[in-house]
């Protein structure tokens, strides 16, 4: 049997840069962020593809371009509040915390939350707090944010994290059926939300709850 590859970090930050991404404090996030910590053991050897990984009910970590250009979106310069919604395995979650001064993340998988905690200990993460619940409802005792991003898609941007978002906030998110998606990055002006662009187009699992959709995992399950 052929032994897996000896994983390559340099490998991935060369891919990202391909993609377009200049931020350099993001560039910095990534390179002192190993992906190798936020997989599954088994699949340390494929950590710095640029490609997603399966974690376990049928979710996967987002690829980790698509997580450049979507967080890059945000503009962190550092002081902000962050609300994520889908933490996984807490890859984007530690950029994040690297990128912001605080973030929140909201994982429905308790085993997930889990993973993304030890992980991030590991990591000496301490800015973040993950929160086992539904990421459609956000969370409203941390409220406002200063930006939200959203690692799952909905047809639309649920009424709870539009209402969460503070004013003059960045919010991303992919629209679309799960599958077949438009990342898109809005702000908040007076009040209302306003799509800006669309960053990429991706495919992402579906953001499922109250206010996305009916979770069928859970239903079978």
């Amino acid at each position: 049997m052929k032994a897996p590859s000896v994983p390559d970090p340099d490998a991935l930050l060369a891919a990202i840069r391909a993609e377009g991404i200049g931020d350099s404090r993001l560039l910095a996030a990534i390179s002192d962020v190993p992906r190798a910590e936020f997989v599954p053991p088994a699949l340390v050897h494929r950590a710095f593809l640029d490609a997603p990984l399966p974690i376990g009910h049928e979710q996967v970590t987002t690829q980790p371009s698509l997580v450049a250009r979507m967080v890059e979106a945000l503009e962190l310069g550092g002081r902000e509040r962050v609300l994520e919604i889908g933490t996984g395995f807490g890859w984007q979650t530690a950029l994040l915390g690297r990128l912001a001064a605080c973030v929140w993340s909201v994982e429905r998988w308790p085993d997930l939350a889990a993973e993304a905690r030890t992980r991030l200990r590991r990591a000496r993460i301490e800015n973040v707090e993950i929160v086992i619940g539904d990421g459609t409802e956000g969370l409203p005792d941390h409220a406002p944010y200063d930006a939200i991003i959203v690692s799952a898609a909905f047809t639309s941007v649920p009424d709870a994290l539009a209402f969460q978002l503070g004013n003059g906030g960045r919010l991303v998110q992919p629209l679309g059926p799960g599958g077949a998606e438009e990342v898109v990055l809005f702000r908040k002006v007076g009040g209302q939300l306003e799509r800006r662009r669309m960053i990429t187009r991706a495919h992402f699992v579906r953001l499922c709850g109250r206010h996305g959709f009916r979770d069928e995992a859970r239903a079978r399950g």
